[in-house]
């Protein structure tokens, strides 16, 4: 297994700057955010895709700074009600997906993504119940008139140029946030499709992680390492559906954490250990999103925890066997 960060964490650096200070913190590659939600910090695929020099430009970096690119990140919503928002995340996609196969690199992460409720909505609807049934007539439409007829598309375009694994992230508020929903949508349009598994996203949810892993096995593509603190009193009172800003911590019932303030490190090192029984041997690669830490405190906390966690190398030789 190697570490990897997101590079949304490092946004007010240049890459150069980045990827001096992750080879010094020991991390061995990059999740290269190229558009969508992650911005466009340190790569634009839209125009890296049309300048061979600022491409060659790129990858020297990494070179010089002997770190790899994990996956090219382009987070967004292509099937977005509002057409303007759809066809910028559209154009995003599209343009990692031709500066993949440029640059080599053959894994993108990204959302499922979720329409309105039907032809003329204005807003993305996530359906979380099953009563009322106008909800299983929105969760119909959803996926057989929208969600599975663009991955059909969008996978072949991304084939096309070179992409061979779409990790999608599990994540609420999009058509695909769970293994049961991966799994159709994988049914439905091919294995280039898997999942990013991010374990935060589904802790509170009521997931156990080790379960999840065992389910999905190798169609997991990809891993985001970041915790989540459950508030029990909270929960107790409201449940873990929670609208509540990120910002409003003492009344939330659970919030994105540093790794280890979360779940101890048995759990974690119990999950890296599944994910290896699984044949999933790659890439471990942190994100930040904790309220209470600074970035470059949260990572280099969390860089030392993975490094204490994950299994470097296999045991090629167990006699006893």
């Amino acid at each position: 297994m190697k570490i990897s960060v997101v590079s949304s964490i490092l946004s007010d650096y240049s890459l150069d700057e980045s990827l001096k200070y992750l080879s010094g913190l020991g991390v061995d590659e990059f999740e290269l955010g190229v558009g969508g939600y992650p911005g466009k910090a340190h790569a634009d695929a839209l125009k890296l895709s049309k300048d061979k020099k600022t491409r060659e430009a790129l990858l020297d970096t990494f070179k010089q700074n002997n770190m790899g690119i994990s996956a090219l990140s382009v987070h967004g919503n292509c099937i977005h009600p509002d057409k303007a928002t759809a066809s910028a995340f559209q154009a995003d996609f599209e343009a990692a997906c031709v500066l993949a196969g440029q640059i080599g690199v053959d894994r993108l992460i990204t959302f499922s993504g979720c329409p309105g409720s039907d032809p003329f909505a204005l807003m993305p609807n996530w359906v979380t119940c099953a009563w009322p049934t106008d909800y299983q007539k929105i969760l119909e439409w959803q996926w057989n008139e929208v969600l599975i007829p663009y991955w059909e598309k969008a996978v072949k375009f991304a084939a096309d140029n070179g992409v061979k694994r779409i990790a999608l992230e599990l994540h609420p508020g999009f058509c695909v946030y769970n293994p049961s929903t991966l799994i159709r949508l994988r049914n439905a349009v091919g294995n280039v499709i898997g999942a990013n598994l991010d374990p935060s996203h589904l802790f509170w949810q009521g997931m156990d992680i080790l379960e999840v892993i065992r389910e999905l096995g190798d169609s997991i593509y990809y891993f985001h390492a970041k915790d989540t603190r459950l508030i029990d009193h909270n929960i107790r009172k409201n449940g873990v559906l929670d609208t509540k800003s990120f910002t409003d911590a003492a009344e939330r019932s659970w919030l994105f954490c540093t790794l280890g303030y979360g779940h101890d490190a048995l759990v974690w090192k119990q999950i890296f250990s599944a994910l290896k029984v699984a044949g999933y041997d790659d890439c471990i690669s942190i994100e930040h999103e904790d309220g209470l830490m600074s970035p470059k405190e949260g990572l280099e906390k969390a860089v030392k925890f993975v490094k204490e966690s994950i299994i470097i190398q296999s045991n090629k030789n167990m006699w006893w066997a």
